[in-house]
Parts: structure tokens; sequence; C-alpha cells
């Protein structure tokens, strides 16, 4: 790879970047009437940005996605339904409670609520829910099921539950659900779940290999609430 083929691939990421950093500073300078602060420090940190994006992305792309598609592929070999399920819960968990966005959101729950949502309760709960979620969707690829019929239950009982689940935690197990569809966790599950599809004679890829993100996502919301029930008891 020439030094001309690296500057273009790191401009590529620029160009998803400098739009939102330029605007904002538009906006702020024109509409607000607010002058930029610590200019030389906003362009390193800019810089920074799209350079660890730029090798996060290509990280992903050269480890997690085919390594998650080959570990798919394989599971099989285990030849047992329960312990392809177990894996998936343990993947999804661990791969949540590495989720920076998941961290972030925790951080501002726990301080917000002066301490009364503890981070680590709130990352723990989300993985645990996370990873049942991951379950459910590995369970659907390994049985061939729609996903609207596991899909419509979960719904179901989200509602239920966030009827009776205080109103801060409503609010925050639709977050979390937000936060856990991050960096690590799509391209790894999802990697996972489609190499899974791909090799067996009767999933259909197109059909079964995807939803599997949506029902993780549930299954957070889902854990979170349950967390909001239990501190109301």
């Amino acid at each position: 790879m020439t030094v001309f083929d690296i500057l273009k691939a790191f401009w590529e990421t620029a160009k998803n970047v400098l739009p939102i950093v330029l605007f904002l500073c538009v906006f702020k300078v024109i509409i607000l009437r607010k002058p930029l602060e610590e200019i030389n420090t906003l362009i390193i940190g800019t810089l920074l940005s799209i350079i660890g994006l730029h090798l996060f992305l290509k990280g992903i792309s050269l480890s997690l996605i085919p390594l998650g598609d080959s570990v798919g592929e394989n599971l099989v070999v285990l030849n047992n339904k329960y312990l392809i399920a177990i894996f998936a819960f343990v993947v999804g968990y661990f791969a949540t409670m590495v989720e920076p966005g998941l961290k972030a959101l925790a951080m501002e729950v726990e301080e917000i609520s002066t301490g009364a949502i503890p981070m680590n309760v709130l990352i723990k709960a989300v993985g645990i829910g996370f990873g049942v979620g991951m379950s459910l969707g590995i369970v659907k690829i390994l049985n061939n099921i729609p996903t609207k019929t596991i899909l419509f239950p979960v719904l179901l009982t989200a509602m239920v539950l966030g009827y009776f689940a205080p109103r801060e935690f409503v609010d925050i197990a639709i977050d979390s659900a937000s936060a856990t569809t991050g960096p690590v966790n799509i391209p790894l599950n999802m990697a996972i779940a489609l190499g899974l599809s791909k090799i067996l004679e009767t999933s259909d890829p197109l059909l079964n290999g995807f939803g599997i993100i949506g029902l993780t996502s549930m299954g957070a919301v889902i854990s979170v609430l349950v967390l909001g029930v239990l501190t109301r008891i």
C-alpha cells in the first residue's frame, strides 16, 4: 500500500467527521454568536478522532468481523443447541462490558441520580439483558424461527414491565438499548449470527441472519426495566 492509498483511506474517514465538526463550529459562531475556545485543542482533538476512528474501523474489519464470522460458521461443531445458546450469552455479555457508549451513559446516570443507580449495577444489568437477547437471536437461527414470533412477546413483556417500573428507569432502559449498539457489539454479534446462518442448511441468512441486534437491544430494555421493578419492590 502506497502513501497515497493510506492518505486516501484517512480522507474517507475524515469526510464523515469534518462536516459535523464544521457545522457545530459555524453554528456556534454565526447563530449562537459565541467564540471558539481553545482552537488548537479543537484541531488536535479532531485529528485524533479521525485517526482513532480510522484505525478502529480498520482493526474491526481485519479482526472482529472475520473472527466472528469464522466462529459462527463453526458453532455447529458443538452439536448442542444449549451450549451454543450459552456461548451466545457469554459473548453478548462481555462484548457489552466494553461498549464505550454504555459506560458513558452509566456514568451520567450515576452522577445525575447521586449514586442511587450505581454505574456497575446498570452496566451489568444491561450486559445480562443483551446476553439473553443474543441467546434468543441464536436460538431463532438454530430453529429457523421467524423474528416476529419472538419479537411480539418480547415487546409485550417490555410494555408490561414499563407500566410497573419507575419512570426514570423506563427512560434509562430506552437509552441503554441504544448505547449497546456500538462499534464492538454490532460487527461482532452480526458476524457470528450471519456466519452461523450461512452454514446451516435450513437457514436463510437473509431471513434469519438479521434482526439479532434488535433482539439484543430489547433484552437490554427488559433487563433495565426489571431492575427498576426490583428497586420499587
